[in-house]
């Protein structure tokens, strides 16, 4: 073969594979531009489209009973909660209803917090899980407690907290005088338990009890009442020996 036909066909294999391999790229250029903008509107549509997971959604609703979680009352927000609570709801007279008969009770407006605390604990239907459970005879009737699971499950949606003591000048624990029970260890400054109170029905009154107690109440029906619970029978522990239960209603 001559030098020049060598030439030529060198010539002519370096244009085919030449030309070969242009074509070639831009048929793959070309394919992946169509690619890419095919997934570029496929997540443009998917993000339009979006739904949260089960994960997400899971997570949505933890972040949502976090800030839907029930209000409590505890030490810190007690105060400011019920003297606001005061203001919304000026009621003074609440009935208690028993088996034995109505006693209605006349709550104390000088001691704010006490007074708020029991209406609020009668419009949160909380002394209808609640007894009149123990009964010293002579002496004192004491309600807002009882064994049953309703009653502890109603205390914790409600709150752990006690009240600071509101005396009343020259005011004592006089027959028919009604007072928040309270922990009597270590309270040194008698805060008050908050869901128990107590009715004077000694005759003579009470007043050992006085400065140890806050009074916030008194009965101004059905002392008659008190008395008939004052002497049902109690065993060891002045537990009455059948339940005598609760009903509590705002009456104004």
């Amino acid at each position: 073969m001559s030098f020049t036909k060598v030439l030529i066909y060198s010539v002519i294999s370096i244009f085919i594979i030449s030309s070969c391999e242009d074509t070639q790229s831009k048929k793959n250029k070309q394919k992946i531009t169509k690619n890419e903008d095919s997934v570029l509107v496929k997540k443009t549509s998917e993000k339009k489209n979006i739904s949260p997971s089960k994960s997400e959604t899971g997570k949505k609703s933890s972040a949502t009973d976090t800030l839907l979680k029930p209000f409590q009352l505890s030490n810190e927000n007690a105060r400011e909660f019920l003297l606001q609570y005061g203001k919304e709801n000026p009621e003074t007279l609440v009935r208690i209803t028993t088996r034995y008969g109505d006693i209605d009770i006349q709550l104390y407006e000088q001691s704010p917090l006490h007074r708020a605390n029991f209406i609020y604990l009668v419009k949160q239907n909380y002394f209808d899980e609640t007894f009149f459970y123990r009964v010293a005879k002579g002496f004192v009737i004491q309600g807002g407690n009882s064994d049953r699971n309703e009653m502890a499950q109603k205390r914790f949606e409600i709150g752990d907290y006690t009240l600071p003591q509101e005396p009343i000048t020259g005011l004592k624990h006089t027959r028919g005088a009604v007072a928040l029970s309270k922990q009597w260890v270590d309270n040194p400054s008698n805060r008050s338990n908050p869901y128990e109170f107590f009715i004077v029905v000694a005759k003579k009154g009470a007043y050992h009890l006085d400065g140890e107690h806050t009074i916030f109440g008194k009965v101004v029906k059905g002392m008659n009442v008190a008395d008939k619970i004052s002497n049902v029978p109690v065993d060891g522990s002045e537990w009455p020996k059948q339940n005598i239960f609760i009903k509590a209603f705002v009456l104004k």
